[in-house]
């Protein structure tokens, strides 16, 4: 069956759901596809990422109490966390991924690895 490539608009014969005449021609239809977001969202990842890091590497034991300006000195970005979780007294943890931090009084932070019944 002849087709008609969707990036390169080459004829070819394939399969009748062959969209594509060659592995390079699809992938550089979807990178195509998907550049515009694909920078957006690589960049939200990396902060994410940088966000982790430093929440592991002020908190090797699993719990500490950190000034919120040692975070920002380090890079740390409060607006991006990938959840929340909020304690039945109130409490409104932040996490980044299995990191998470506790914003307390004067400027500290509480720092805690996500447990098991955090959702």
């Amino acid at each position: 069956m002849k087709k008609q490539c969707l990036e390169c608009e080459e004829t070819f014969h394939g399969r009748a759901d062959k969209k594509f005449c060659s592995p390079n021609c699809r992938s550089s239809y979807n990178n195509r596809l998907n550049s515009d977001a694909t920078n957006f969202i690589r960049n939200i990842n990396n902060i994410l990422r940088k966000n982790r890091r430093i929440l592991f590497q002020l908190n090797p034991s699993g719990k500490a109490k950190v000034h919120q300006d040692k975070l920002v000195d380090l890079g740390f970005k409060f607006s991006y966390f990938t959840n929340i979780y909020r304690t039945k007294t109130g409490n409104t943890y932040f996490f980044c991924y299995d990191q998470g931090y506790l914003k307390l009084e004067n400027g500290y932070c509480t720092l805690v690895v996500r447990q098991s019944y955090v959702e």
